[in-house]
């Protein structure tokens, strides 16, 4: 009765509750350090990944030119514009798993002539190949982002990365650069971040550090990029394999490596692999989930703070000033395939759960702006915790496709340092804190303040000052539903939807009430 009466009812009771009321309950003092500003927080923490698995690209991302679905040039034209309003700064691609099976001729040239093969990593898919370079590009070009292309290390080689290179970024003066204005772009494209394999102690092809060591130094090498517009600070960063986790294994190496490297290779990163999936393989299900399971999975991903401190003690070793940026590049919630697909798909909903996932993980990157300045959340369309799902022409955005929107004021905004007690929120044997929270200026000076409220039973009144000024009102946007488990589906698509929030000072004080399991995200005058 509920999933069919109370979510036709929320939507309409949330833009009547979520303006500042006199809820009740003590305040917590939230003091935001205005006065002592931190390091930039980079726009590329709020990075996506698009691997070709499941309908993550076909169907999520690309119809084809002849599809009735509306597109521009093959790539779906509703997508391009949601995506265009998260202002997404870089696109992992091909992979993932996928990347060291892929082989870029596959991709290229007329599509008639493209070669079919089978995606063993993913559900053994045909892939048909006709999202390759080219398209994806142009995929980046219509969204307004940034390209972060993996090369095949796995089964590849260096000549085959470098080639790949050449092809994206040589002047037409060149071999490369005259095919690739054949097949319709003149220009070098701009590749500003480099994936160096994908996961090479796992499914890209279990090596050692050292063995990954040996192939890092050639491929940083000789993968050049030929755009005479990347130089200097605009320069391609290469990031290489790091940690799957808690495992240090590589990035000691790595780091060690690089602190005593000679002049001929380089790298300017090192990725960190971490999913929400409290134990695995992943079991703990998308939908229909009780509050012990909300607790459990909010109290799993907040270990990623343990991590990337963990990392980053080791990098500062090697690396003191800090000039190696650690990507999470690929992170978020991993569930049960939802039932009925196939399991190597990986296809699961996205609740409001999800959503305040979300929410943590930009909190916890933000904290560590000095060293995580790159992160890709898994995956972007139709796959894990994705910001949108499509189903032949319909489209939804899910509840963690509004978190990244009401974020969007944090990209290379400046960190402020947040001091509040957060209290505790008990759930059976979990224990969380109460709140988390963030602030930053940016560019324009105006202040901004998330809060993420875990507790999913009680509301809390938080009241806001700004060290030695004061904070008059509040005002931007709240995220929340009747239940943890909510979904935007494409029967109802809204039920976990933003609405707007506001507050004034009284008396002196800004009291923000912040209702239970909602993130909220304001601008402070």
């Amino acid at each position: 009765m509920r999933r069919y009466d109370l979510r036709a009812l929320a939507h309409a009771a949330i833009a009547v509750l979520w303006v500042s009321s006199a809820w009740a309950g003590a305040p917590i003092d939230l003091i935001v350090a205005a006065a002592h500003p931190g390091p930039t927080i980079d726009r590329n923490v709020f990075g996506q990944f698009a691997e070709h698995l499941g309908a993550g690209i076909y169907g999520g991302v690309w119809v084809g030119k002849g599809s009735s679905i509306p597109n521009v040039r093959g790539i779906r034209r509703d997508v391009v514009v949601a995506l265009r309003a998260l202002k997404v700064p870089n696109v992992r691609w091909p992979g993932g798993c996928f990347a060291d099976e892929y082989h870029w001729r596959d991709g290229v040239g007329p599509q008639a002539k493209r070669k079919s093969t089978i995606n063993a990593n993913w559900g053994a898919a045909i892939e048909p190949n006709s999202f390759g370079t080219d398209e994806f590009m142009d995929f980046i070009a219509q969204i307004g982002s940034e390209a972060y292309v993996s090369v095949n290390v796995g089964s590849g080689t260096a000549q085959e990365a470098a080639d790949w290179l050449a092809y994206m970024t040589a002047p037409t003066s060149t071999s490369a650069g005259e095919e690739r204005a054949a097949n319709g772009h003149p220009e070098p494209y701009r590749v500003k971040f480099l994936g160096i394999g994908n996961e090479s102690w796992g499914c890209g092809g279990a090596m050692t550090p050292d063995y990954y060591l040996s192939q890092l130094k050639i491929y940083s090498r000789y993968v050049r990029n030929y755009n005479p517009a990347q130089t200097g600070d605009r320069a391609m960063r290469r990031i290489a394999v790091g940690a799957d986790g808690g495992v240090t294994d590589y990035p000691e190496a790595i780091m060690r490596a690089w602190h005593d490297k000679v002049w001929s290779w380089d790298i300017e990163g090192l990725s960190l692999h971490s999913y929400t999936t409290a134990g695995w393989p992943p079991k703990h299900p998308s939908t229909h989930f009780d509050e012990r399971e909300y607790a459990l999975m909010l109290k799993d991903t907040l270990a990623m703070e343990g991590l990337i401190s963990k990392h980053s003690t080791i990098m500062d070793k090697y690396d003191p000033e800090k000039k190696i940026l650690l990507a999470v590049d690929e992170w978020g919630v991993w569930l049960a395939p939802m039932a009925g697909t196939n399991p190597g798909f990986l296809v699961q909903q996205n609740s409001l759960r999800d959503a305040l996932l979300a929410s943590l993980n930009f909190n916890m990157f933000v904290r560590h702006s000095d060293r995580v300045r790159m992160a890709n959340i898994a995956q972007m369309t139709n796959v894990l915790q994705a910001m949108i799902m499509t189903d032949r022409e319909r489209m939804v955005l899910t509840p963690t496709y509004h978190a990244f929107r009401m974020y969007v004021p944090f990209q290379d905004a400046t960190y402020l340092p947040v001091k509040v007690d957060a209290g505790t929120y008990t759930e059976g044997m979990t224990s969380l804190p109460r709140v988390d929270s963030i602030a930053a200026r940016d560019h324009q000076g105006r202040i901004w303040l998330a809060i993420t409220n875990l507790d999913a039973r009680e509301s809390v009144r938080i009241s806001v000052a700004l060290g030695s000024a004061e904070a008059h009102s509040a005002r931007g946007e709240v995220l929340s539903a009747q239940h943890v488990d909510e979904v935007n589906s494409f029967e109802v698509p809204q039920a976990v939807w933003p609405q707007p929030f506001a507050a004034t000072a009284s008396g002196g004080a800004l009291t923000l009430d912040v209702p239970a399991k909602s993130l909220v995200v304001v601008q402070l005058e």
